[in-house]
């Protein structure tokens, strides 16, 4: 497979983030990948406790202006972007002041506010995909990491299968120790009928509050391979990934620049 354009949709990046596994690997995955001479873009959501002024975000009025419509409420999307220097690499941000508010505590929407995580989620995802649509940007790879772009291969899959944007891109979930604070939704399905979804594609968060372990069973359900993050990624996720068969890139310790590689021989294979 000729690798030329990877996106990453991420729920953590360092430095806009305190350092943690997810923020850190995300930020150095992309980065190296970019240093072998593939084009990246990546995204992450913008948290209200991101300071514009001291991390340059400016809003990218072209790629602004799109309403989603999510259980028939319309939420204008905004895109912000920033540079990481040395690298020279771009950072998207996911905003709308209904998910995404200024925030003195530092604690993120999806921990202080779990009551709007399905709605975050499904608009996070979706602005990603339309922004790189109107970019008339086609990735090779998609990379989701964090429970947050769970569903973006549901997305990818079954809203976008005919795009041109997508037809043909990889989707490769990172598993890392993470948690969410709370259940989804009970309506969540519901409102991702209002998409076009059946009760067959969301069979695993149809009728409950989806957990964390059901919003694996979706995302495994619909990518192309996964990539093992993290030392510490819960049995029974790793259970569910076995039993999925698809491709699979176990963990392993190793330093920044093995890592890249890794990762990238890992792309070509599929």
């Amino acid at each position: 497979m000729d690798i030329n354009k990877v996106l990453f949709i991420s729920q953590e990046i360092a430095p806009y983030l305190p350092d943690s596994e997810m923020a850190t690997t995300s930020r150095m995955l992309a980065q190296g990948v970019q240093e072998k001479g593939v084009e990246v873009r990546t995204f992450m959501p913008k948290y209200g406790s991101i300071n514009e002024r001291r991390n340059q975000l400016h809003e990218v009025i072209r790629l602004s202006g799109m309403n989603l419509i999510i259980d028939d409420t319309d939420h204008p999307l905004v895109i912000k972007v920033a540079t990481l220097q040395p690298a020279r690499l771009q950072v998207y941000f996911i905003y709308n002041e209904d998910y995404f508010n200024p925030n003195i505590t530092k604690e993120l929407e999806i921990d202080s506010h779990p009551s709007d995580n399905d709605e975050r989620s499904i608009f996070y995802v979706r602005g990603v995909l339309e922004t790189v649509k109107k970019l008339r940007w086609i990735p090779s790879v998609i990379q989701c990491s964090g429970w947050v772009t769970a569903l973006a291969p549901l997305y990818i899959k079954k809203f976008y299968s005919d795009d041109p944007s997508y037809r043909d891109t990889k989707v490769v979930l990172s598993l890392f120790n993470e948690q969410m604070v709370a259940p989804l939704d009970e309506q969540m399905a519901q409102k991702l009928k209002c998409d076009g979804f059946t009760s067959e594609d969301l069979a695993p968060v149809l009728d409950k509050q989806a957990s964390y372990l059901d919003l694996m069973k979706l995302a495994l359900a619909n990518c192309d391979a996964v990539m093992q993050c993290s030392p510490d990624v819960s049995d029974e996720v790793l259970e569910l990934v076995k039993a999925s068969q698809l491709p699979f890139l176990a963990y392993e310790e190793c330093d920044h620049a093995a890592m890249v590689s890794r990762c990238m021989e890992f792309y070509q294979s599929l």
